[in-house]
């Protein structure tokens, strides 16, 4: 006998107007997992039932229209009121989707000079003396991550570099430890921070 299971999120996230690239790859997954992302990619029409149809066709139609239901109820629920006062008129899940890609999503240059500015930041980080390493390595990673969102490639092994040039004096034999157990140049994120 197998059993089956189920998998219901309790709520989709929620957009509200900020950090549109980060909620897209949320509800998607969201959507994914809850059967709907068709009804993103398409706008189908639900057929009318035939003349006397049987069971299946019964079934078939009436699951049709609640999947169209529920991804734009989903999507009415995973949208802030302020924004939902603009996609309240829409009629599909899809009109919805496409809406705010093109309202928010922004367009190639924007990603580009949005990129730019983060890799700036990332480049302009130091750590701090009341930091941990731990700390300053999730500020980077937050960039990196950002980065990741838009697009844009960000190896690890950058993060390393950046952690190993720009800490503190107080690590230096730390760092010296590191280079005499360790091939700094392929250490991995999670060894140097464990080091550490």
């Amino acid at each position: 006998m197998q059993s089956e299971t189920s998998f219901t999120a309790a709520t989709p996230p929620v957009f509200d107007g900020e950090n549109y690239q980060m909620w897209v790859v949320r509800m998607e997954a969201y959507l994914e997992a809850n059967d709907l992302w068709e009804t993103m990619e398409e706008d189908y029409e639900v057929p009318p039932l035939p003349e006397n149809p049987t069971m299946a066709q019964i079934k078939n139609h009436k699951e049709k229209k609640q999947k169209k239901s529920k991804g734009k109820a989903c999507l009415f629920t995973a949208i802030s009121s302020t924004i939902f006062t603009r996609i309240m008129t829409l009629k599909s899940a899809k009109a919805i989707w496409d809406f705010l890609k093109k309202e928010y999503d922004g367009n190639e240059k924007i990603k580009g000079m949005q990129m730019l500015n983060l890799i700036r930041e990332f480049e302009m980080q130091r750590m701090k003396n009341s930091e941990t390493v731990k700390e300053y390595s999730d500020k980077l990673l937050c960039i990196e991550n950002k980065v990741r969102i838009l697009g844009g490639e960000f190896l690890d092994s950058r993060i390393v570099q950046k952690i190993l040039v720009t800490l503190p004096e107080r690590f230096e034999s730390t760092i010296s430890a590191l280079e005499n157990s360790k091939d700094l140049s392929n250490i991995s994120l999670a060894e140097l921070l464990n080091a550490f």
